[in-house]
């Protein structure tokens, strides 16, 4: 089922990031004309979300996401919870950028929630372009030239993180094999050509730094990511799909519904290494990741021309 792009509308949810896409019908029949839409507007919006996809199941959610790229597995270690569709119970409360302890992060994750809480269970995302356009120069210089230290095991409480959150269980095989990896700390957008910041709980240090400088610069830094105005909150439905920029964002799942049940089912699409603004790529030191996934040759979106108000629109 294929639908003209007339009848498509973006309806922006913030300034600088979110938008709901209407009069598409999510399958993995889209028009390649439908899929350039949706991959310009992910790429002007870093968020994009889609209402009253009653009909996505799990293999229309996987099918829709070869339509846009290539899937990965589920998760490089967790892999009790499925195989090509990684099955969240409860939420990430703490913000980040998925499976950044890799080498090759995902460049865009699709999420539906097939068991919504009667209230709470929200995501919000932060645009990581955005906050590294507004840093103060001095504070840009020093960003292009950090790199960080990402690791899979990462501090549950420098994170906010409880322990016993997903449970002892999940933890341990999340660490089954564990990663190391060095990212800048700003990379160039392989799809946009943006500048980003690219950090989030799985940041252990900044190489070089003492601890407490690598923790308040951090901190300083994720400040800047997290500023409301930098932020978009999704408050999920019956029927929701919701895609975000990998690459060009922060997520955090709130656990503010009690004894509810939240279960969210994620796939990703593979992507490329991130490269600094001097051309380094980033470093695996511990962890291969290729079973995970492949690295995807970035493919420029060809309508993108940096501007929040450049994806077409038929409103």
């Amino acid at each position: 089922m294929t639908t003209s792009l007339s009848t498509i509308t973006t309806t922006r949810l913030g300034h600088n990031i979110g938008a709901l896409i209407e009069g598409i019908h999510l399958s993995g029949d889209l028009s390649d004309a439908e899929v350039e839409y949706i991959r310009t507007a992910l790429a002007t919006h870093k968020v994009v979300g889609f209402r009253n996809q009653h009909h996505v199941d799990d293999d229309i959610q996987y099918a829709f996401a070869e339509r846009l790229g290539i899937p990965t597995l589920a998760h490089p270690t967790v892999t009790s919870r499925g195989v090509d569709h990684l099955s969240i119970e409860g939420a990430a409360n703490s913000w980040h950028t998925d499976v950044s302890f890799v080498d090759r992060i995902p460049k865009a994750s699709i999420l539906r929630s097939p068991v919504i809480p009667s209230y709470g269970g929200a995501t919000q995302w932060a645009n990581t372009v955005a906050a590294y356009n507004g840093l103060p120069e001095p504070l840009r210089i020093l960003a292009d030239n950090l790199w960080a230290l990402h690791s899979n095991e990462y501090d549950y409480a420098s994170a906010g993180i409880e322990p016993g959150v997903r449970g002892d269980d999940y933890h341990k095989e999340f660490v089954s094999t564990y990663y190391e990896t060095e990212h800048p700390v700003v990379h160039v957008h392989p799809e946009t050509g943006e500048r980003a910041l690219l950090l989030g709980h799985f940041v252990r240090e900044f190489p070089g730094l003492r601890p407490y400088e690598s923790s308040e610069l951090f901190r300083i830094l994720q400040e800047r990511i997290l500023k409301p105005d930098n932020t978009f909150r999704w408050q999920w439905s019956e029927g929701d799909l919701v895609i975000w920029d990998n690459h060009a964002t922060q997520h955090y799942g709130f656990a503010d519904f009690g004894e509810q049940a939240r279960v969210v089912r994620r796939v990703t699409l593979a992507g490329a290494v991130p490269t600094s603004v001097h051309g380094e790529k980033s470093r695996s030191l511990l962890g291969d990741a290729s079973h995970y996934s492949p690295i995807e040759e970035p493919r420029p979106i060809q309508d993108f021309h940096g501007d929040i108000a450049a994806v077409p629109s038929h409103a």
